[in-house]
This record gives C-alpha cells, structure tokens and sequence, in this order.
C-alpha cells in the first residue's frame, strides 16, 4: 500500500517542498531513497521504537521510503514524522485521506514525543505560498512558524497527537500569533543603555556618528578603558528594524537553529561577537552542510571582533568581499547558497601586544618595531573598509564618580533615526543603498561636495598628518553623516574636521 505526504528542505534562508512516499508490500527489510544523509537514514530506528511506544508497530515487510526530488539532498532528522505517518498509513494500521493536504516536519524521540526542528520559518513560509491546508509540527516550534500569515499552524507534542488529528478524535487548536503586535511590544528592548556609561563622550559621539551613516568603526586603547562595554551597546541606538528586516533576520536565525522556544520572532538588531580562535568557515558560513556563519548572523545588527589583531589573518581577509557585496556565498560542486551579510563591523585592539602605548600614565615596555608589527597584524585592504578609527582613553575616577546626567540611548537614537530619514529620501531612487555608508565612488563627488575653505583644510590634514589616499572618500562619507546629524545640506569645515580626527590608524608614525 501507498502513503504520501510532504515535508521540507530548507538551502539557504529558503525552503523546498519534499514529497514523502512510503510503500509497504511483500518482501523483507527497510530501504531508503531520495540522496538522505545519514541522520535521515537512522529515521528507520527512531520511527521503530516511537511507534512501539505509541501502541503501533513497524512493519515485517518490504518498506520502502522515498523522498523526492531525489536528486536534491535530504539533511536532519526532521523528516521522522512523516515518514512515521505514512509507514502507519502504508500498512493498514491508520485510514485517514488528509495526509496529503498537511506538510508535515518534526523529529521523533523514541518515546514518541516530538522534539523541535531548525528553519521552521523559511519552511512555514513555502508552505504558505503552496497552499496547504496546514503545517503540522512539534509544539516548540509553533510560534515561530505562526509568524506566516494566513497559514494554520497546528502543534503537536507526540506522534499519537498527530495520529488522532489526521483520524479526527481530537482537535488541535492553531497557534495564532499577530506578528505586527509582537513586533510592536518587543521593539528596541534592550537590557543594557548608553546612560550606564560614564565619560567617554568623544567615543559615544563616534559610535552616534557610526551608526547614523552604517559606518564601520574600530576602536583602539589600553585594556580595561571600556571597549566592549561600548560596542556591546551600538544595536541600542541603530534604527529600529522594520518588520522585513525583523522577517529575514528571523530566517537566517531560524535555519542556524538559534530561536528559543518562545521565540516567534526577532525585534532586535543582533549583535554577534565571536572568540578571536574562530575559523573562517565558521566566521563566513560554509561546512559540509552549508551553515550561515556569523556575519550572516549579524545582518542587519552588529558584528564585534574583539582583540582584532588576534584573529588569524586568512580569517579576516575572507571577510572583505562579503563587507563589499554585502551577501556571502557559499559555492559547493553541485549547489550554491547565497547568506544576506549586511552587518556594521566595530572592531576593537590594544594599541600594542602590552596594550600601554600612548596611555596617558602607564609605560609602553613593548621593544622597538613591536607595536608597528602588532599593527601590521591587520591589512591594509581590511583598515580600508573601516571608516572611523577611534582611540579610547581610560575613564579618570572624577568621571566615573561624577554626578552628573548621561544621555539615553532612546536620546541619541533619536538623532540616529533623524540621520537615517534624510538618507533614506536621499537615496530613495538608489537600488541596495540605504546610506552614507554605501554609497560608492562616482556618488561621493556629487552627494559630498565641499567649498574652497574644505577642500583646503582635507588638503593640509592629507599633507601634515599624512593621511592614505585611500582616507579620502571616507572622509567625506563620514562628514556627510555629521552633517545630517546636524541637519545641513552642506559639509561645513567643522564637519570635516571632525571626520578627519577619525583616521588615527592613518598617520604616519601613529605606531612610533
């Protein structure tokens, strides 16, 4: 006898539809087709002992599993239920006719109880479009698939739950949530604020101007002067995300397997900060099943490297061509997956392997060439796609203790979104630029256009602090920002000045 049903591949952040068919006849023994990797081969054995703990049994005939397309390859173990529907379907033991109008995902415990599955999402998404009737899928997973509109999504905790739905005996009422609402009530909570951060005002006012124009920023000083306390709250005063973003953030997300059960959907900007130690694969994505990696993760939040120098340099070089295009792919011989990377890079070093160079009271002790090699750790071609060079001095004790107000994050946020609007009008009629940041080269001379008395001035900075050729344009990017965040058409020279102090890295005799 016969039995089908559908399931799901998910390849990227988007998902295919699956056919499950089962065929029990008269013969012996178990077989599988359809390109499964081994754990959709060890289905057999998990099927088994959970249809023994539901009061079922597997059959002593030929049974034969097949999972069409066949030439697309089948991974995970989310394909147990309904390869378990269809062998009870298959052998007589359950009669019900609405088995092809669900899809159906979820994996099997040997108890029968069902345990929660990676991309829901962009699977619910598919099924959406497709028109089933339903998604029947394990309980954890509900609301992150309820997100879809317009989709009945059904929960189940066991296989005996889904057996008794497709029979009828019981009902299951659908998990219904209002992505809109949840959007709105979860937005911007952060549990960290920039009014927790005493001092450091030159630095917030960087990281302000970094995340008005999507600026990538590094941050240099001693240890202990408040680097990754800084970076860790850059997502609390970015632009809030706007439902789409939340949507295929949610997705990439998803597909890694990085929701909690509670979770339905993403309303914060996310911020990722992976261990120096971290290889390029897991940094870019890849692998042998191809996983996004964490500058896929970061899109549409923050990426934080902390210690730059640290990372190995292969590492950080695969990095450049994804901050460019702003996607990553991931080419293999008979597939290739495009990730979104559309994330704003804050790096952080110490200024020296001893981390006390130019520190205001302690002594470097590090040898003659040893900071300019440190520095060298991190190439040219990746320092040019950084924007805003920062050194951050240590917080006296009168700062730390004064008592005095500190600005908000939802304050500087304000002005951060007020920048953004005039960029969005400004680029309206631009496809993939969404601000200063993106802007590439032929539009830098007409939308930052200086005077005389400008050009005079980035002319001297170029000269006497001997600035690269290649700080040019970002000058101008980031006087563009400040200039919005003040709210001119034009880019004074105060604006320029401003931007020219961020390329620290760019002096020469910087490192002695």
């Amino acid at each position: 006898m016969l039995a089908k049903t559908f399931g799901s591949a998910v390849h990227g952040v988007s998902a295919r539809t699956i056919s499950v068919e089962v065929n029990v006849d008269q013969g012996l023994r178990f077989f599988m087709s359809g390109l499964p990797d081994n754990a959709v081969k060890e289905s057999q054995h998990r099927v088994e002992a959970a249809l023994k703990s539901s009061k079922y049994y597997m059959p002593r005939k030929k049974t034969v599993v097949n999972l069409a397309p066949a030439d697309i390859r089948k991974e995970g173990s989310s394909y147990d239920l309904p390869i378990a529907l269809c062998v009870l379907q298959a052998s007589g033991q359950i009669l019900t006719e609405s088995l092809p109008d669900y899809l159906i995902m979820g994996e099997l415990a040997l108890d029968g109880k069902l345990r929660p599955i990676k991309g829901v999402l962009p699977i619910a998404i598919q099924a959406q479009k497709e028109g089933f009737k339903g998604f029947i899928l394990p309980a954890d997973n509900a609301r992150e698939a309820a997100v879809v509109k317009d989709l009945v999504v059904l929960p189940v905790k066991t296989l005996k739950e889904a057996v008794d739905f497709l029979l009828g005996k019981t009902f299951i009422e659908p998990t219904v949530v209002d992505a809109k609402e949840v959007f709105a009530t979860k937005l911007n909570h952060y549990d960290i604020d920039f009014k927790d951060v005493q001092g450091q005002e030159n630095i917030k006012r960087a990281l302000e101007i970094a995340a008005a124009g999507g600026h990538n920023v590094i941050m240099i000083g001693p240890p202990g002067a408040g680097k990754t306390m800084l970076a860790k709250r850059l997502p609390t005063i970015l632009p809030p995300l706007t439902l789409d973003e939340a949507l295929e953030t949610t997705k990439i997300h998803s597909v890694a397997g990085k929701l909690t059960g509670n979770m339905a959907l993403l309303t914060t900007r996310p911020y990722r900060s992976p261990h120096h130690t971290v290889s390029d694969v897991a940094l870019v994505g890849g692998g042998g099943n191809p996983q996004p990696g964490e500058i896929s993760l970061a899109h549409n939040g923050v990426l934080f490297l902390d210690e730059l120098p640290e990372f190995k340099r292969a590492v950080l070089e695969v990095m450049r061509q994804p901050m460019e295009e702003r996607r990553v792919t991931i080419s293999r011989a008979k597939v290739s997956i495009d990730y979104p990377s559309n994330f704003m890079l804050v790096a952080s070093m110490n200024p020296c392997p001893c981390g006390f160079y130019n520190h205001p009271e302690k002594e470097c002790v590090c040898g003659p060439g040893v900071v300019q090699r440190y520095l060298s750790r991190v190439s040219g071609p990746l320092l040019d796609r950084i924007d805003l060079h920062v050194e951050v001095v240590p917080v006296s004790f009168d700062e730390m203790t004064a008592a005095r107000s500190v600005e908000s994050s939802d304050q500087i946020r304000e002005r951060v979104v007020r920048a953004r609007e005039i960029q969005s009008k400004r680029f309206a009629e631009q496809k993939n630029i969404y601000c200063n940041a993106m802007m590439p080269s032929n539009m830098v001379k007409e939308i930052c256009a200086i005077n005389d008395a400008g050009r005079s001035l980035l002319k001297t900075a170029m000269e006497r602090l001997g600035l690269s050729a290649r700080a040019y344009d970002r000058i101008l990017k980031v006087s563009r920002t400040i200039a919005d965040l003040a709210g001119t058409q034009e880019i004074m020279t105060e604006h320029l000045a401003e931007a020219i102090q961020y390329r620290s890295l760019d002096r020469e005799g910087w490192a002695g």
